[in-house]
Protein backbone atom coordinates (compact mmCIF):
# COMPACT_ATOMS: atom_id res chain seq x y z
CA UNK A 1 0.00 0.00 0.00
CA UNK A 2 2.80 2.46 1.14
CA UNK A 3 4.11 2.26 -2.76
CA UNK A 4 1.41 3.05 -4.15
CA UNK A 5 0.43 6.04 -1.98
CA UNK A 6 4.35 6.67 -3.12
CA UNK A 7 3.43 6.90 -6.62
CA UNK A 8 -0.01 8.53 -6.41
CA UNK A 9 2.37 11.50 -4.06
CA UNK A 10 4.92 11.37 -7.20
CA UNK A 11 2.17 11.60 -10.12
CA UNK A 12 0.17 14.50 -7.97
CA UNK A 13 3.86 16.06 -7.62
CA UNK A 14 4.67 15.80 -11.86
CA UNK A 15 1.14 16.98 -12.31
CA UNK A 16 1.98 20.41 -10.76
CA UNK A 17 5.27 20.77 -11.93
CA UNK A 18 4.45 20.42 -15.36
CA UNK A 19 1.49 22.17 -15.22
CA UNK A 20 2.67 25.52 -13.74
CA UNK A 21 3.36 28.46 -16.35
CA UNK A 22 5.74 31.67 -15.14
CA UNK A 23 5.24 35.17 -16.95
CA UNK A 24 7.74 37.80 -15.76
CA UNK A 25 5.46 40.66 -15.32
CA UNK A 26 7.84 43.57 -14.61
CA UNK A 27 11.61 43.41 -12.90
CA UNK A 28 9.99 43.02 -9.92
CA UNK A 29 6.85 40.33 -10.45
CA UNK A 30 6.47 37.17 -11.41
CA UNK A 31 3.04 35.68 -12.04
CA UNK A 32 3.03 32.01 -11.34
CA UNK A 33 -0.22 30.48 -13.35
CA UNK A 34 -1.41 27.27 -11.04
CA UNK A 35 -3.27 24.20 -12.41
CA UNK A 36 -5.94 24.29 -9.95
CA UNK A 37 -9.33 25.88 -11.65
CA UNK A 38 -11.38 28.31 -9.65
CA UNK A 39 -15.09 28.37 -9.65
CA UNK A 40 -15.18 30.12 -12.84
CA UNK A 41 -13.03 27.17 -14.44
CA UNK A 42 -10.09 29.84 -15.03
CA UNK A 43 -6.65 28.83 -13.72
CA UNK A 44 -5.87 30.24 -10.62
CA UNK A 45 -2.17 32.77 -10.29
CA UNK A 46 -0.14 33.84 -7.75
CA UNK A 47 1.90 36.67 -7.97
CA UNK A 48 5.73 36.69 -6.56
CA UNK A 49 8.05 39.05 -5.35
CA UNK A 50 11.53 39.19 -3.34
CA UNK A 51 11.44 41.13 -0.32
CA UNK A 52 14.36 40.84 2.86
CA UNK A 53 15.83 37.87 1.70
CA UNK A 54 12.67 36.22 1.22
CA UNK A 55 9.59 36.63 -0.69
CA UNK A 56 5.63 38.07 -0.46
CA UNK A 57 3.22 35.64 -2.41
CA UNK A 58 0.15 37.45 -2.95
CA UNK A 59 -3.23 36.49 -5.08
CA UNK A 60 -3.43 40.24 -5.69
CA UNK A 61 -6.65 40.33 -4.52
CA UNK A 62 -8.58 38.46 -6.91
CA UNK A 63 -10.50 36.35 -5.13
CA UNK A 64 -12.33 38.44 -2.60
CA UNK A 65 -13.25 41.24 -5.43
CA UNK A 66 -14.62 38.11 -7.71
CA UNK A 67 -16.54 37.06 -4.79
CA UNK A 68 -17.68 40.81 -3.62
CA UNK A 69 -18.46 41.13 -8.24
CA UNK A 70 -20.27 38.20 -7.89
CA UNK A 71 -22.55 39.58 -5.23
CA UNK A 72 -21.21 37.52 -2.35
CA UNK A 73 -20.15 40.07 0.26
CA UNK A 74 -18.11 39.34 3.07
CA UNK A 75 -19.63 42.10 5.30
CA UNK A 76 -21.81 39.99 8.04
CA UNK A 77 -19.82 38.47 11.01
CA UNK A 78 -20.98 35.04 10.19
CA UNK A 79 -18.81 35.67 6.56
CA UNK A 80 -16.45 37.08 8.30
CA UNK A 81 -15.68 34.17 10.88
CA UNK A 82 -15.81 31.83 8.12
CA UNK A 83 -13.18 33.86 6.26
CA UNK A 84 -10.90 34.03 9.24
CA UNK A 85 -11.29 30.11 9.82
CA UNK A 86 -10.37 29.40 6.57
CA UNK A 87 -7.42 31.46 6.33
CA UNK A 88 -5.57 30.87 9.76
CA UNK A 89 -5.86 27.00 8.59
CA UNK A 90 -3.22 27.56 6.43
CA UNK A 91 -1.24 30.75 7.82
CA UNK A 92 -2.59 33.32 5.27
CA UNK A 93 -3.47 36.80 6.30
CA UNK A 94 -5.56 39.19 4.62
CA UNK A 95 -4.18 42.23 3.57
CA UNK A 96 -6.90 44.63 2.70
CA UNK A 97 -8.55 42.45 0.36
CA UNK A 98 -5.38 40.62 -0.93
CA UNK A 99 -4.79 37.13 0.09
CA UNK A 100 -1.10 37.14 1.17
CA UNK A 101 1.74 34.80 2.21
CA UNK A 102 5.49 35.43 3.22
CA UNK A 103 7.92 32.60 1.99
CA UNK A 104 11.33 31.71 2.87
CA UNK A 105 13.61 29.83 -0.37
CA UNK A 106 13.65 26.56 2.19
CA UNK A 107 9.95 26.62 2.67
CA UNK A 108 8.47 28.53 -0.36
CA UNK A 109 6.69 25.19 -1.63
CA UNK A 110 4.87 24.99 0.84
CA UNK A 111 4.02 28.23 1.34
CA UNK A 112 2.86 28.17 -2.19
CA UNK A 113 0.51 25.13 -1.72
CA UNK A 114 -0.81 26.83 1.49
CA UNK A 115 -1.73 29.95 -0.41
CA UNK A 116 -3.20 27.98 -3.32
CA UNK A 117 -5.54 25.86 -1.00
CA UNK A 118 -6.68 29.19 0.42
CA UNK A 119 -7.61 30.23 -2.17
CA UNK A 120 -9.51 27.31 -3.17
CA UNK A 121 -10.74 26.93 0.30
CA UNK A 122 -12.17 30.75 0.21
CA UNK A 123 -14.08 30.36 -2.59
CA UNK A 124 -15.29 27.65 -2.86
CA UNK A 125 -16.68 28.04 1.11
CA UNK A 126 -18.38 31.41 -0.24
CA UNK A 127 -19.72 29.93 -3.29
CA UNK A 128 -23.34 30.65 -4.11
CA UNK A 129 -24.93 28.05 -6.22
CA UNK A 130 -26.87 31.15 -8.07
CA UNK A 131 -27.18 34.92 -6.57
CA UNK A 132 -30.16 34.43 -5.30
CA UNK A 133 -29.73 31.54 -2.70
CA UNK A 134 -29.72 32.83 1.12
CA UNK A 135 -27.55 30.37 2.08
CA UNK A 136 -23.98 29.28 2.05
CA UNK A 137 -23.56 25.29 0.92
CA UNK A 138 -21.14 25.07 3.81
CA UNK A 139 -24.00 26.89 6.38
CA UNK A 140 -26.08 24.60 5.59
CA UNK A 141 -24.00 21.73 6.45
CA UNK A 142 -23.44 23.15 9.12
CA UNK A 143 -26.92 23.91 10.28
CA UNK A 144 -27.82 20.28 9.02
CA UNK A 145 -25.02 18.93 11.67
CA UNK A 146 -26.07 20.76 14.59
CA UNK A 147 -30.16 19.58 13.68
CA UNK A 148 -28.37 16.03 13.81
CA UNK A 149 -26.65 16.74 17.28
CA UNK A 150 -23.71 15.32 15.61
CA UNK A 151 -20.07 15.63 17.56
CA UNK A 152 -17.95 17.32 15.33
CA UNK A 153 -14.68 20.17 15.08
CA UNK A 154 -14.83 22.61 12.08
CA UNK A 155 -11.84 23.37 9.83
CA UNK A 156 -9.12 20.51 10.82
CA UNK A 157 -5.99 21.05 9.68
CA UNK A 158 -3.94 18.13 9.03
CA UNK A 159 -0.04 17.61 7.66
CA UNK A 160 -0.16 14.75 5.35
CA UNK A 161 2.55 12.62 4.30
CA UNK A 162 4.34 14.85 1.49
CA UNK A 163 4.13 17.47 4.29
CA UNK A 164 1.77 19.29 2.69
CA UNK A 165 -1.37 21.04 5.01
CA UNK A 166 -4.51 20.46 4.27
CA UNK A 167 -7.85 22.00 5.46
CA UNK A 168 -10.65 19.13 6.10
CA UNK A 169 -14.36 21.32 6.74
CA UNK A 170 -15.15 19.00 9.57
CA UNK A 171 -14.12 15.51 11.81
CA UNK A 172 -16.04 13.90 14.07
CA UNK A 173 -14.03 12.61 16.64
CA UNK A 174 -13.82 8.61 17.42
CA UNK A 175 -17.10 7.15 19.65
CA UNK A 176 -17.22 3.96 21.34
CA UNK A 177 -18.66 2.23 18.01
CA UNK A 178 -17.71 4.36 15.13
CA UNK A 179 -13.67 5.14 14.28
CA UNK A 180 -12.87 9.03 13.34
CA UNK A 181 -15.16 10.76 10.96
CA UNK A 182 -13.75 13.04 8.33
CA UNK A 183 -15.86 15.14 6.34
CA UNK A 184 -15.67 17.36 3.63
CA UNK A 185 -18.56 20.09 1.80
CA UNK A 186 -18.05 20.04 -1.91
CA UNK A 187 -20.09 23.13 -3.01
CA UNK A 188 -19.21 22.95 -6.36
CA UNK A 189 -19.11 19.27 -7.74
CA UNK A 190 -16.94 19.04 -10.36
CA UNK A 191 -13.76 16.60 -11.16
CA UNK A 192 -11.16 19.06 -10.14
CA UNK A 193 -12.74 19.65 -6.64
CA UNK A 194 -13.62 15.82 -6.59
CA UNK A 195 -9.87 14.95 -7.18
CA UNK A 196 -8.81 17.60 -4.73
CA UNK A 197 -10.66 16.08 -1.97
CA UNK A 198 -9.27 12.81 -2.63
CA UNK A 199 -5.76 13.96 -2.74
CA UNK A 200 -5.87 15.31 0.78
CA UNK A 201 -7.28 11.95 1.73
CA UNK A 202 -4.92 9.97 0.32
CA UNK A 203 -2.25 12.08 1.54
CA UNK A 204 -3.60 12.30 5.20
CA UNK A 205 -4.58 9.04 5.81
CA UNK A 206 -1.27 7.35 6.42
CA UNK A 207 -0.71 10.14 9.60
CA UNK A 208 -4.86 9.21 11.02
CA UNK A 209 -5.93 6.31 12.40
CA UNK A 210 -5.85 3.07 10.45
CA UNK A 211 -9.89 2.85 11.06
CA UNK A 212 -10.35 6.79 10.03
CA UNK A 213 -13.09 7.07 7.19
CA UNK A 214 -13.24 10.20 4.81
CA UNK A 215 -16.81 11.28 3.72
CA UNK A 216 -17.99 14.16 1.29
CA UNK A 217 -21.20 15.88 0.96
CA UNK A 218 -22.05 16.81 -2.30
CA UNK A 219 -24.15 19.79 -2.90
CA UNK A 220 -26.88 18.25 -4.96
CA UNK A 221 -29.65 21.12 -4.80
CA UNK A 222 -28.94 22.96 -8.25
CA UNK A 223 -27.39 20.80 -10.70
CA UNK A 224 -27.09 17.39 -11.46
CA UNK A 225 -24.16 15.62 -10.05
CA UNK A 226 -21.60 14.33 -12.40
CA UNK A 227 -21.08 10.46 -12.42
CA UNK A 228 -17.53 10.92 -12.60
CA UNK A 229 -17.54 13.18 -8.88
CA UNK A 230 -18.71 10.43 -7.64
CA UNK A 231 -16.65 7.62 -9.12
CA UNK A 232 -13.14 9.64 -8.71
CA UNK A 233 -14.21 9.57 -4.85
CA UNK A 234 -14.13 6.35 -3.96
CA UNK A 235 -11.35 5.32 -5.86
CA UNK A 236 -9.80 6.61 -3.34
CA UNK A 237 -11.90 5.79 -0.85
CA UNK A 238 -13.69 8.66 0.00
CA UNK A 239 -17.66 7.75 0.96
CA UNK A 240 -19.78 10.11 -1.63
CA UNK A 241 -23.06 10.88 0.06
CA UNK A 242 -25.14 13.40 -1.91
CA UNK A 243 -27.02 16.15 -0.34
CA UNK A 244 -30.68 14.96 -1.16
CA UNK A 245 -29.19 11.43 0.24
CA UNK A 246 -27.94 12.73 3.72
CA UNK A 247 -29.95 11.39 5.61
CA UNK A 248 -28.68 8.27 4.95
CA UNK A 249 -25.58 8.83 7.11
CA UNK A 250 -27.31 10.69 9.94
CA UNK A 251 -26.98 8.02 12.73
CA UNK A 252 -23.38 6.98 11.75
CA UNK A 253 -22.23 10.77 12.17
CA UNK A 254 -24.07 11.06 15.33
CA UNK A 255 -22.75 7.71 16.80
Amino acid sequence: MIDEVRALITEYERWLRDRTVLRQVNENWVEVTTPHLDRHNDYLQVFVRRRNGGYILTDGGYVIEDLGQSGCSLDTPKRQQLLGLALAGFGVKNDRGELVVEATPDNFGVRKHNLVQAMLAVSDLFYLAQPSVATLFYEDVVAWLDLSEVRYTPSVKFTGKSGFDHLFGFVIPKSRTHPERIVEAIGRPNRDTAEAVAFKWVDTREVRSPDSRAYALINDQEQRVPQGVVDALRNYEVSPVLWGEREAVRAEFAA
